[in-house]
């Protein structure tokens, strides 16, 4: 009888340790009572009747991801392409999302699919290229009414790649390596253009300072000649005060005037004009030369032997 009660009561602790239910943050269990929905757990230790209550679905709560297969749509100008997108969406009932639909991600899929067809049908093929984010937008829009009765909540959806038939993709291609090859001439073209600026600019900074530097020597040597010249004039006007200064008679100032005549007769000019003072000078030189001169002649006359 004691292994009886003993094996009872184990069965007994089997049974409620296997009725206690753990949930884990960021999940809720549904939970049926004779098959029916009974409630939602959310985080936290909840306990099952035995064979009344069980679990009949773990719902995650996270955001999730799902990526689907390539999916062929035309566009307004008859262009075929393979379209994939990324989902993301999150639970939000979770009661709906146990019992508003079977394989409710298979159902996503589809719609998805449906509403690209749909949007793209009414884009051609230059503006499906280059609208993504206007087509992100209407399918997130689209899913998302469609999928609250379902406990869904669509957050966005992305195009993760747009593939053109292989002609079209050559096209684009070759397009694209033309532009590519245009804008590295413009490129080239643009550095030659500054290299010639730059070569420009350094041949008008050299012929600007070539140009200081004569300048610069023109002054230094008007500022030369301009010293030169008021050296001697105050040379000049330094001797004419010491000359006033000594106060000399008029035969210094006649032997100075009789000197200047000198260097002025040495020039080569061929025409000098005398003032009248110098003539009479010189007047009265020669006839003073004469006077020296004449007893020399006398003497030699009077040696002169008598003819026979």
């Amino acid at each position: 009888m004691p292994y009886v009660l003993l094996l009872l009561f184990l069965i007994l602790m089997v049974m409620v340790v296997l009725n206690i239910k753990i949930v884990p943050q960021a999940t809720v269990f549904v939970v049926e009572r004779m098959g029916a929905y009974q409630a939602t757990w959310e985080t936290g230790v909840h306990f099952t009747i035995p064979f009344v209550d069980r679990v009949a679905k773990k719902v995650s709560l996270k955001e999730q991801v799902v990526d689907f297969n390539p999916q062929p749509v035309i566009t307004k100008d008859n262009v075929t392409m393979q379209i994939d997108t990324v989902v993301f969406y999150q639970i939000t009932d979770a009661k709906l999302f146990a019992y508003g639909v079977e394989r409710p991600i298979a159902a996503i899929e589809h719609l998805t699919a449906t509403t690209l067809r749909n949007i793209i049908g009414e884009l051609e093929l230059d503006n499906t290229l280059t609208s993504r984010d206007v087509i992100n937008t209407k399918i997130t829009a689209t899913l998302d009414v469609a999928t609250d009765k379902w406990g869904i909540k669509v957050n966005r959806v992305e195009l993760k790649n747009i593939i053109p038939p292989r002609e079209i993709q050559d096209a684009m291609e070759r397009q694209m390596k033309a532009e590519r090859e245009k804008r590295e001439s413009v490129l080239r073209a643009e550095g030659e253009k500054r290299s010639q600026i730059l070569v420009a600019e350094g041949e008008k900074e050299s012929a600007i300072l070539r140009a200081e530097a004569v300048r610069e020597q023109k002054i230094r040597e008007a500022q030369g000649e301009a010293e030169a010249i008021m050296m001697v004039q105050k040379a000049l006007a330094d001797s004419i005060k010491l000359l006033n200064e000594a106060n000399p008679s008029s035969a210094v100032l006649t032997i100075k005037s009789l000197e200047a005549f000198q260097k002025a007769a040495d020039g080569k000019a061929t025409k000098i004009i005398i003032p009248s003072e110098i003539q009479s000078l010189a007047g009265l030189a020669t006839s003073f030369k004469e006077v020296m001169t004449e007893p020399q002649a006398v003497e030699l006359e009077g040696n002169k032997p008598s003819e026979m």
